[in-house]
């Protein structure tokens, strides 16, 4: 006696069609493309869960160089000298107090000079064009 399996291979295309939802033209109707789409999109999302870590991370030392860069110090000045230091901030956290908390980066920022200094390294004080801290916007 032959055995069609209706019923199973229906429910297994539905489960594809289904997670196929929102996808445009043949990629949400048709079973073969939308297996095809379904595959690819969880590849897209293990990839991109990777490069969130990734591009998060090139923000945070973007705007930790740029605080550093007020206080006189290039990024990995700033990093190797609170490394001499022992502090132990990671960049998200030295990221947060550059943006919300800029007098607190100031002392971290200078626990890191004189760790330099100790070590022997020449670090250059402060100029006028890095001192600013604020902006402002005229019409």
């Amino acid at each position: 006696m032959r055995v069609k399996g209706g019923t199973v291979s229906r429910a297994r295309r539905k489960k594809f069609i289904k997670l196929a939802k929102g996808y445009r033209g043949q990629r949400r109707i048709n079973f073969k493309v939308a297996k095809q789409q379904v595959y690819k999109s969880y590849l897209y999302a293990y990839r991109d869960r990777k490069n969130r870590k990734r591009n998060f991370r090139k923000l945070w030392i973007a705007r930790i160089n740029a605080a550093a860069r007020m206080n006189g110090l290039s990024y990995s000045k700033l990093m190797h000298g609170l490394t001499l230091a022992g502090v132990e901030l990671n960049r998200k956290m030295l990221a947060e107090l550059a943006v919300s908390d800029f007098d607190t980066f100031t002392k971290v920022a200078d626990q890191a000079k004189e760790a330099l200094q100790k070590d022997g390294a020449i670090v250059k004080p402060r100029t006028a064009a890095t001192t600013d801290t604020t902006v402002s916007v005229e019409r």
